[in-house]
């Protein structure tokens, strides 16, 4: 007999009872696996992650590199461009000077024959030229310092330099501009002895004084030194109009000046000051209001901790011009300008000595050969590679004694200084002012010169 068909819901039943104890089967399964699977299929997706970023981070320093690449040539492009622009400056600074300096011997000849021809009109036009031939000087020597300055080339030469000496040169360099404007300027006496580049510590501090002389108000100019544990301040403080607090940063751009128009200058000097200052590492400070003056301030280490014997007090400027007697001496001029040998040829004869004007060391040599001159004066730069140290120094060879001898030249006097070595000879730079030019002739012939300064004023700050 067949057997019947099973019930369906029993068989429903059954399968609902198979159905879940499958599912209580695969529950417990999935609870027995489940952290190590919800681990391994977390650290799936993380591999997927870490590999698409590090996808990314290839990409990203690739595009960088690339960048970097892109920033480094620019820098270079503009280096380059940085130090053809102090190339050009510097080149252009002496070419410049080059004519300069013969039009102020010119016109150096020119005020004494309008001296002597009491011509009013003529004086005062000459007065004219000399301001502006002053003006032009003034300028073109801010350019070449500032060319310096940006130059990769500058070099630093730190060494112990005592106060005392530096405000006894300063005060007879400025001492002249305070007169001459009516100025009361006063250094403090100071023995401490700081570590700076004296050449271009003094240069900010003629910046700053010269500064200060144009803008004071009141007819004051007060310079000194101030202790701040182991170094100090050297200020310059002046009774000016005082710059308000948004004007303070501009002064120090380049070609920037918020008062007096009517003063002389160029609006580069603290531009200077600041390229200076940095360079040096010196930090430089200006505490001003308006209408009670300023403090320019630059911050000195002291050489070993302490001040140097005392120096004594700065001297308050005072020269005795004294003419000298040129007439009948013999000088050789050595210069590959043309404009500038006659330029000298009008000065020095006019002032009654003979002169033999020659372009090269070759022709130097055959003009002592046939005559022995009383002086040397001979540029720094001539023609073919020679200079006028490798003239010097064959001069020396062929007389068997050094010839008193005086350089004047558009170079730069320490780096002629640097090169000359113990060759003895005097350096004036381009354009050179009669005044000056008289006074290096006669030290090098042994003539009478300035008289040594008398004692100084002292007020202001506290002596250090």
């Amino acid at each position: 007999m067949a057997d019947l068909p099973e019930d369906p819901a029993r068989t429903i039943a059954k399968l609902t009872r198979i159905n879940q104890a499958l599912m209580q089967r695969l529950e417990r399964i999935e609870e027995n696996r489940g952290p190590a699977y919800a681990a391994t299929r977390a650290a799936a997706v993380l591999e997927r992650e870490v590999v698409a970023r590090n996808r990314d981070l290839e990409q990203a320093l690739s595009d960088l590199a690339k960048i970097n690449a892109e920033l480094a040539k620019a820098r270079e492009i503009a280096d380059e461009a940085n130090r053809a622009k102090s190339r050009f400056l510097r080149a252009a600074s002496h070419d410049l000077l080059q004519p300069l300096s013969a039009a102020k011997l010119f016109l150096s000849h020119l005020t004494e024959l309008a001296a002597l021809s009491g011509d009013t009109m003529q004086r005062d036009l000459v007065s004219h030229l000399t301001a502006t031939f002053e003006s032009a000087e003034e300028l073109i020597r801010a350019l070449s310092d500032i060319a310096r300055f940006d130059s990769q080339s500058f070099r630093m030469n730190p060494a112990p330099l005592a106060i005392g000496r530096l405000f006894r040169r300063l005060i007879i360099d400025m001492q002249p501009l305070a007169t001459s404007r009516g100025i009361d300027l006063r250094f403090v006496a100071s023995s401490v002895t700081v570590e700076s580049d004296p050449v271009y510590l003094r240069q900010i501090a003629q910046n700053l004084i010269t500064n200060a002389l144009k803008y004071t108000t009141k007819k004051k100019v007060l310079v000194g030194i101030r202790r701040a544990g182991d170094s100090v301040w050297l200020e310059v403080l002046d009774a000016g109009p005082g710059i308000a607090a948004k004007d303070q940063d501009r002064i120090f751009q380049e070609f920037e000046r918020l008062s007096r128009q009517d003063q002389p200058g160029t609006g580069l000097g603290l531009s200077i000051v600041r390229r200076a200052c940095q360079q040096l590492g010196h930090a430089l400070e200006l505490r001003s209001e308006r209408g009670r003056g300023s403090r320019f301030r630059v911050r000195l280490a002291r050489y070993g901790g302490a001040g140097a014997p005392a120096a004594g007090p700065p001297a308050v400027a005072h020269q005795r011009r004294t003419a000298g007697d040129f007439s009948g001496r013999r000088v050789l001029v050595v210069e590959n300008d043309p404009v500038m040998r006659r330029a000298y040829d009008f000065l020095l004869g006019g002032w009654g000595m003979e002169v033999q004007a020659v372009d090269s060391v070759g022709a130097a040599r055959d003009a002592v050969a046939r005559r022995v001159p009383d002086l040397l004066l001979t540029d720094y730069r001539l023609d073919g590679e020679e200079t006028g140290l490798q003239t010097i120094t064959a001069l020396t060879e062929d007389l068997g004694r050094a010839l008193p001898a005086l350089i004047v030249s558009a170079e730069s006097a320490k780096a002629i200084r640097a090169e000359a070595g113990n060759i003895a000879v005097a350096i004036l730079e381009k354009p050179v002012a009669e005044g000056d030019l008289r006074r290096a002739m006669q030290a090098a012939l042994g003539q009478a010169g300035p008289a040594e300064p008398p004692g100084a004023q002292q007020a202001g700050l506290e002596k250090a």
